[in-house]
């Protein structure tokens, strides 16, 4: 859909460009946006390359498991039945972990193990609410580290690039506690959706 969604921009681009008689200046700013996006690719890579060595190093320190244990009662009530399985909970506590830490890269493969051992706990039947409920946590994360965007903020040049992370704190509570709330007062609108408990 995203590949979509660029082509008809760049083809929008092109025919306002054509139709304006502003192809050079076009031509010239795709060239000049492909160079700054190798620049800050590569100025991100340092920044990346550190926070996912820190990750390795919290998960092998055990670190990892024991902000999972920590997470795991407040989590248990959102997941129902699912709660009770030991799997299913270190997976979606070392997912949500992972979206803590900022380390969205590391989260997804986490998130889709959990989600698929949400499944099967489920019956693989329908849209578990359980499943819908990963989704939700992981979409609308907390992040103590928001280290995606303070690594593209130290990339343009940011002199302080972690400064933003009380805005993204209270962003972030905020998201999720209104997407879990907006998921339980829709809830009743789709009697069809199996639920946690069935």
């Amino acid at each position: 859909m995203l590949s979509k969604i660029w082509t008809a921009f760049l083809c929008i681009a092109w025919i306002g460009a054509m139709a304006s008689g502003r192809m050079a200046e076009v031509s010239q700013a795709a060239a000049q946006g492909a160079g700054q996006a190798i620049k800050l690719l590569i100025e991100m890579i340092g920044l990346m390359m550190f926070w996912s060595g820190f990750m390795s190093v919290v998960s092998a320190s055990g670190l990892g498991s024991g902000i999972a244990h920590i997470l795991r009662p407040i989590l248990r009530p959102l997941f129902g039945r699912a709660g009770n399985d030991r799997e299913s909970m270190e997976l979606v506590g070392a997912s949500i972990t992972a979206n803590v830490l900022g380390l969205s890269n590391a989260a997804t493969p986490l998130g889709l193990r959990a989600a698929d051992r949400l499944y099967e706990t489920a019956g693989r039947r329908g849209s578990p609410d359980r499943v819908l409920t990963l989704i939700i946590l992981n979409t609308t994360s907390i992040q103590l580290i928001p280290t995606t965007v303070a690594a593209l903020r130290a990339g343009m040049g940011a002199q302080a690039p972690f400064d933003i992370m009380p805005a993204v704190w209270g962003a972030s509570i905020l998201s999720v506690a209104a997407a879990l709330f907006a998921a339980r007062c829709l809830r009743p609108l789709f009697p069809d959706c199996p639920r946690q408990d069935r």
